[in-house]
């Protein structure tokens, strides 16, 4: 059955793949036959990331009988956050969902996110009932969530899914922001503007597995503290004040007891370790802001977000 939809003249599907070869075809065919129902434009844009195995191809050779599949290639990896801006980038629908291919976060609920931000929202996020995966992956995500959360600030829904919807507005105001080092979610977050939630239920993934390790997810997780917060300097300063009032109090009573109730002759240990110690945490110090330092002057290099190789079925125009 042919659903209408009134006031969206054109949909665009993000899409960022990386070596989903055993998935890509079957997420195309349940994805078109959802769309197919729909009474509006629309177009997949596939945003490959470097993938080595036959990603490209597949999404080419399925692009040759379907204009509306496009593809944006990428140099080289760039990373997922690089890719979705340049999804976002070549986008040219009333209303962008961003999803992966992996079919966790099933095509089905194309429609919900339609109707729910029809009702006037500027971003939808999707909320999974309940996340389909291991239980070492589920305990990682939490982490990944909590530590974030704890030292951001970023009020992130829980169980958010990758999948969501938003409009051409908060699409441009994405686009307004150009930092190199990119935590999407933050930045929707920061964004703010008219955004709500949507339960939906996941699927287990069609074929493979996450590339969305847990090194990769502490990196992010790390990359998002350093990029939305001033906690690690601030921290540093309170610890470092801790630590020379606790110095202080220690020198203190040493003179004390010298002084007033036993003589004693202090020995080279007690001074290395302070030493050491003293110095592990200047380095430490140093380091926190270093890193600062450091994605400041990435960022003041304005390099672009990313590099495209090649085009398909998209004209340069577009960009």
């Amino acid at each position: 059955m042919i659903q209408s939809v009134p006031g969206l003249k054109k949909l665009s599907l993000v899409v960022p793949v990386y070596f989903e070869e055993e998935c890509i075809l079957q997420f195309i065919k349940e994805t078109a036959s959802v769309l197919s129902t729909l009474n509006v434009e629309y177009e997949i844009i596939f945003i490959d990331d470097g993938s080595a195995d036959n990603t490209v191809e597949l999404i080419k050779k399925a692009a040759e009988t379907q204009y509306s599949i496009k593809l944006v290639e990428l140099s080289y990896n760039h990373g997922k956050q690089a890719a979705v801006t340049a999804g976002i980038t070549y986008a040219t629908g009333d209303y962008l969902l961003y999803m992966d291919p992996d079919l966790q976060d099933p095509p089905v609920e194309i429609p919900r996110f339609i109707e729910e931000i029809e009702k006037g929202f500027d971003l939808v996020f999707g909320i999974r009932k309940e996340k389909v995966d291991g239980i070492l992956n589920k305990l990682f995500s939490r982490i990944f969530w909590g530590v974030l959360e704890k030292f951001t600030g970023l009020k992130i829904p829980k169980g958010l899914a990758v999948m969501r919807i938003f409009n051409r507005k908060f699409a441009n105001k994405f686009l307004e922001y150009p930092e190199q080092n990119r935590f999407i979610e933050g930045i929707f977050m920061h964004i703010g503007m008219k955004r709500t939630t949507l339960l939906i239920a996941q699927r287990e993934r069609f074929a493979g597995k996450s590339k969305f390790n847990f090194k990769r997810k502490m990196r992010l997780a790390f990359d998002a503290i350093f990029d939305f917060s001033e906690i690690p300097l601030k921290a540093a300063v309170r610890l470092g004040f801790l630590l020379f009032l606790v110095g202080f109090l220690y020198l203190a009573g040493i003179i004390i007891a010298k002084l007033f109730i036993i003589d004693f002759q202090l020995g080279w240990p007690s001074i290395m370790g302070a030493i050491i110690i003293a110095s592990g945490l200047q380095l430490f110090f140093i380091g926190i802001a270093a890193i600062y330092i450091g994605r400041t002057y990435k960022e003041s290099k304005k390099r672009p977000l990313f590099s495209v190789k090649e085009l398909t079925n998209i004209s340069e125009r577009s960009q």
